[in-house]
């Protein structure tokens, strides 16, 4: 390795000495020819660091050495750019050199410069494959950096600078354009909800558009949801897109919602599930935003909060655990009790002082009312010592519990500051009888949606919950709540569970475990990507088509 760094480096060093030596033999000024090829060099130290960081990134590295180029490859890439840079530096003309982080091939074409002439031009591009089975994915964050000599002689005060500056409003009036372009898509698609059901439609199958994001390129997903990198051999549950029956969900924009989310908070409060999709939002908007300027923080306010943090829009998208809303015996999110219960119903100020002036808010709470069909309900206070409890009818308890959440909103969120959305039930899928797959353990294997289904489907939803959620939903009378209604359509996902390519305890399922999906295969939570960007899609839908709020700046 080593000797062929160093047979690379002395190719490097005599072709940019034979360089300067051309460039004196033409009468060239030499002061130009060196700072263009100073910047080359720069160039190129920059894309073999690239080469250098792609060895070391964290997903699938092994696939990654394996789909290297060839060293013959780039030394030809190499050359041609000396070429070219050499060449049009001596006539003053302008020569562009694209380098991109991880070359998988090389395309030596022909563009045309501002005065017609033909320009030789480089551009490497980058895809690279992961590990753990599946497609090959796109690398995380592809970075575009283009170097011209405009540029350079408008920093050193030469020719060009007009020229530079014209491009680089070009560039942002598309930009600026592309963003009004999908804000007037999203505002469409609200508009279009008197006459256009956003819930009611079908799961279609699409590997141009889904997904968003790839595994690979979200380096804040948790091993709980990394599906593939967890094994998972198929990565179908990916690629389909929900398409609404009378109009279209727009597509995400990560700049988009992130200008609307300049100098603001958005917070989804609740369970696990809740916690999952906003997992999905971070991995959403973080592509748009460059290496250094994000921040993940965990386990902050008392160990119930996760904060991101995009530095350059001053925005962040958190959750808080309170998989009740309202306090509980289960309100620490390391150390709660699963098979015993109890709840204080009426008792919610100590989680809600924690979601005053948030600008955003998303709210749920469903799965944690499954485990047992009376919920038991604190007689007194936890704060008090008090053990005793009385058992109530789960349906009344969560009306109970809505009720007191629904004051609190009513009575001290600012609707002309904060947007408030609640969630509909995330169904779990452990009786394939109910899709017909009589033979079938749990969600394991299962690699399609439920589809052209003529019989009512049963996979063990509470609508008893569905329905007390809509009917306190009308009580509101000063703050507007949206509810999501996502229960119906993600009913038809039993394939995009995490089932055995998960955690449990903490650890990775051992092969022996995967291998028992009775025991072991969780068909709650959702892998990502997958179903919980559809669900996001949704707010981001509502937010970037809504008017601002005052406090936007």
């Amino acid at each position: 390795m080593q000797q062929r760094r160093k047979t690379v480096y002395a190719m490097k060093q005599a072709a940019l000495g034979a360089g300067v030596a051309a460039a004196r033999r033409s009468g060239a000024p030499l002061s130009m020819a060196a700072t263009v090829f100073a910047l080359f060099v720069l160039a190129t130290f920059l894309y073999n660091e690239d080469i250098k960081s792609i060895a070391d990134f964290p997903f699938g590295a092994g696939a990654l050495r394996a789909k290297s180029p060839d060293l013959h490859l780039l030394q030809e890439a190499e050359a041609a750019a000396h070429h070219a840079v050499t060449t049009l530096a001596m006539r003053g003309e302008e020569a562009i050199v694209r380098v991109l982080d991880a070359p998988r091939h090389a395309d030596i074409g022909i563009g045309i410069n501002r005065t017609g002439d033909p320009v030789p031009k480089m551009v490497i591009n980058a895809k690279v494959g992961t590990g753990g089975g599946g497609n090959g994915e796109e690398l995380a964050e592809e970075k575009d950096r283009d170097v011209t000599l405009p540029r350079v002689a408008a920093m050193l005060g030469g020719g060009g600078a007009e020229e530079a500056r014209r491009r680089e409003d070009e560039e942002e009036a598309a930009e600026k354009a592309s963003t009004e372009k999908a804000k007037a898509a999203a505002l469409v698609t609200i508009r279009s909800v008197e006459t256009c059901d956003l819930y009611q439609g079908e799961w279609v199958y699409d590997e141009v558009n889904a997904p968003v994001y790839k595994e690979a390129q979200c380096e804040f997903l948790t091993e709980q949801v990394t599906c593939m990198r967890n094994g998972r051999r198929d990565d179908s549950y990916q690629k389909w897109r929900w398409q609404p029956t009378g109009c279209d969900l727009p597509r995400f924009d990560a700049r988009l919602l992130l200008e609307r989310l300049r100098n603001k908070r958005l917070m989804f409060v609740g369970d696990s599930l809740n916690r999952n999709q906003w997992e999905s939002m971070v991995c959403l908007v973080q592509s748009a935003i460059a290496k250094g300027h994000k921040t993940l923080t965990k386990f902050v306010n008392n160990g119930s909060s996760n904060v991101f943090y995009a530095h350059d829009y001053n925005a962040t998208v958190e959750f808080y655990w309170a998989p009740f809303l309202v306090e509980s015996n289960s309100d620490n999110p390391k150390v709660h009790s699963v098979p015993d219960r109890i709840i204080q119903w009426h008792s919610i100020a100590k989680h809600a002082k924690n979601w005053l002036g948030v600008d955003y808010l998303v709210f749920n709470t469903y799965i944690w009312w499954l485990n047992t069909l009376d919920m038991k309900v604190l007689k007194g206070s936890f704060d008090e010592g008090a053990t005793e409890y009385v058992e109530v009818d789960r349906p009344v308890a969560y009306n109970e519990v809505l009720k007191t959440w629904a004051k609190w909103v009513d009575r001290n969120i600012d609707p002309n500051r904060t947007t408030v959305f609640f969630m509909g039930m995330s169904p779990n899928h452990i009786t394939p009888e109910a899709w017909g797959n009589d033979g079938g353990i749990k969600c394991a294997m299962e690699t399609m949606p439920i589809k052209n289904r003529t019989a009512s489907l049963d996979v063990g939803t509470d609508w008893r919950l569905y329905a007390g959620a809509q009917d306190v939903l009308q009580t509101f009378r000063r703050v507007p709540v949206h509810f999501v209604d996502i229960t119906a359509l993600s009913e038809l996902r039993k394939d995009a569970h995490t089932s055995v390519h998960t955690l449990r305890q903490g650890k990775l399922l051992t092969p022996e475990q995967q291998a028992d999906p009775k025991t072991y295969a969780d068909c709650i939570h959702w892998c990502l990507p997958g179903l919980p960007d559809t669900w996001n899609e949704f707010l981001y839908a509502r937010i970037v088509s809504s008017p601002s709020t005052t406090t936007e700046q």
